[in-house]
């Protein structure tokens, strides 16, 4: 079924999960792990990362240097597939621009049309490590909104090789990433907000935000986006504090403020249990607020970690 779809049918805030694949030789068993906890809460889809193989240079035994290609957590489609196999639950993998050419990924959607994975988050993805700025793959796509276009595309069934006879059209449901605080390389909110207005007209169905820690932010980014003509629904996303380096760690790698009031909690923090504590409590009072105001859905990035998750459900749902 449909996110778009799943949306439409509820009258109530419904609750969504992301999860990563298991690192490259991992067990499948630990993914299932995460996920059984969270089945009690029955959620309504779940995302699933996708990330982008990297070049290293690595030292022969010799000494002399080679570039190699490291792919580290293979099998989003696969895992998508087991999940739906072993889950009452509609899963979402990610498709990302870095790293993928237009061929690849009409591939991989061939395969997830296959398979009947009804839903796809798009996405542009970071620049590869050690790149400073987003390069696109020869013959891929530079931005988001032409990676949407081209899903657009193979749903009323135009494919890349316009010779291709009587081709089936496919039956995406479309995400797309929002950033409540802007994406760091938009030069402010306005302009973010355009772009992703650009992503929606290519066919986008619906947009997932960046996790945030403040709800006015969230809040004030829907006003605008309904003030730009984006009527599709927002989902706002959460994650909580589970540790200490969390209070660093986490607005240098997703370029986000944390409230003041956050900051002092988690600065009287002695071990990660209290910053675990603090966090589930801030989530409480963020995803309380949020159902309040009627939102459609709650995105949780889990980081295939469940625990957290579930105490702050049983608080909230």
């Amino acid at each position: 079924m449909k996110v778009k779809e799943i949306l439409a049918a509820s009258d109530r805030t419904l609750i969504s999960f992301e999860l990563l694949p298991p690192l490259k030789g991992g067990d499948i068993g630990k993914v299932y792990n995460a996920i059984e906890p969270l089945m009690e809460f029955s959620p309504s889809f779940i995302n699933l990362t996708y990330h982008r193989d990297e070049e290293v240079i690595r030292q022969r035994p010799d000494g002399t240097l080679e570039r190699i290609t490291v792919t580290k957590r293979p099998g989003t489609v696969a895992l998508a597939a087991a999940i739906m196999k072993r889950y009452d639950v509609e899963v979402v993998p990610h498709l990302v621009c870095g790293g993928l050419d237009r061929h690849t990924i009409e591939n991989i959607l061939i395969d997830l049309n296959f398979l009947d994975i009804d839903n796809v988050m798009a996405l542009r993805g970071d620049p590869a490590p050690g790149e400073r700025f987003f390069t696109p793959t020869r013959g891929g796509h530079a931005y988001c909104s032409d990676l949407v276009r081209q899903i657009s595309d193979m749903n009323r069934g135009v494919y890349l090789d316009e010779l291709q006879q009587n081709p089936i059209p496919t039956h995406f449901c479309i995400g797309v990433a929002g950033y409540p605080e802007k994406h760091y390389e938009s030069p402010n909110l306005s302009q973010d907000i355009r772009n992703l207005k650009r992503k929606v007209d290519a066919g986008a169905d619906y947009i997932v935000t960046q996790l945030f820690f403040d709800n006015a932010r969230f809040f004030d980014f829907v006003e605008r986006c309904r003030a730009e003509g984006i009527t599709v629904p927002i989902i706002p996303g959460l994650k909580p504090v589970s540790s200490l380096k969390h209070l660093e760690m986490l607005p240098r790698t997703f370029h986000i403020d944390m409230p003041e009031a956050l900051t002092e909690e988690l600065s009287r923090c002695r071990t990660d249990e209290q910053a675990k504590e603090v966090g589930i409590e801030w989530s409480v009072g963020q995803a309380k607020e949020l159902k309040a105001a009627g939102v459609p859905a709650i995105h949780f990035y889990t980081m295939s970690r469940s625990g957290n998750i579930c105490e702050i459900l049983k608080r909230v749902f």
